[in-house]
């Protein structure tokens, strides 16, 4: 039996070591700008690698948008599999933002690119849409159980286009929201796999107790009520939750407790464009300040 932990496992004991921020790498053309790096895959190379030596040791996670990288073609994924590479030798969780989501041998390719041990491109976690249905994510999935690999759904995103759709019911009537049901099925999914978070992979899921594998995307500045998705359930295990708007999109860090709830304890508060405009001089102090700010602002 392969002795690999969990991605809940892992997540967990990164957040008792670094606390909950996770940084988004966003090389924007104008963030380039300011750094007074060129508009290049060059330039993504180098704003991404500083901005990886600013995160060991003081952040719970990375988070590279891939989108910003694709713009500059094979170019950027060819800097992508180094930067992914780089922040996982040195400690960091690298959670792949790439939001795919298909069906059966072309989802499974995307879970390979993303997902499998050995691939050029492979990270700790990927988001991922289950917009054609959880039982379509089955190959990711898999990768959850089998390599220790996490996922984070969709679920209610910060975006405001998202909201007709997200809080759509199911069939109508009193059903669940669209986002409550994506939480519900992520959340039986972890309780249907659970297993001991320092004992090989298998099939049997994590451990009562620990940190479950596949997580949610939720955004900080909704009001979940709106989503049918009740913050202060017993789950068991944890489910983690990738926060995105705090910062620059106005969520305040000590409202964390009263957004999430119970959910908190495996919540990593995503940021972006908080620290990384704070440029290439800058860019150290910001980190280590913000997750210091995380640290004391956000308990669980």
């Amino acid at each position: 039996m392969t002795t690999v932990p969990s991605f809940g496992a892992r997540l967990s004991s990164v957040i008792g070591k670094h606390g909950r921020l996770c940084v988004g790498i966003d090389p924007h053309s104008h963030l380039l700008a300011g750094w007074g790096l060129p508009d290049t895959a060059a330039g993504a190379r180098d704003f991404s690698l500083r901005v990886i030596d600013a995160c060991v040791d003081q952040v719970a996670a990375i988070k590279p948008q891939i989108a910003f990288y694709e713009r500059f073609g094979s170019a950027g994924y060819v800097v992508l599999e180094e930067i992914i590479a780089a922040a996982r030798q040195r400690g960091l969780l690298v959670i792949a933002d790439v939001k795919r989501g298909d069906i059966g041998t072309s989802v499974q390719a995307y879970a390979d690119a993303w997902l499998r041990p050995g691939s050029t491109l492979e990270s700790d976690a990927m988001t991922i849409s289950a917009f054609q249905g959880f039982g379509s994510l089955v190959e990711p999935l898999n990768y959850t159980t089998t390599a220790g690999k996490g996922l984070f759904l969709l679920a209610a995103t910060s975006n405001p286009e998202a909201r007709d759709i997200q809080q759509a019911r199911l069939n109508g009537g009193y059903n669940p929201s669209v986002a409550a049901s994506i939480v519900a099925e992520v959340q039986q999914w972890n309780s249907d796999h659970r297993r001991d978070a320092l004992v090989g992979v298998d099939r049997n899921g994590p451990s009562v107790g620990v940190v479950g594998s596949v997580g949610v995307v939720l955004g900080a500045t909704l009001n979940l009520e709106h989503y049918d998705i009740n913050v202060n359930l017993n789950r068991n295990p944890l489910m983690p939750v990738l926060a995105p708007g705090f910062g620059a999109q106005g969520a305040k860090l000590t409202d964390a407790n009263r957004i999430f709830g119970s959910m908190t304890a495996a919540t990593l508060v995503s940021e972006s464009r908080s620290v990384l405009n704070a440029g290439p001089m800058g860019i150290v102090q910001a980190v280590r300040e913000r997750a210091d700010e995380v640290r004391r602002e956000v308990t669980a």
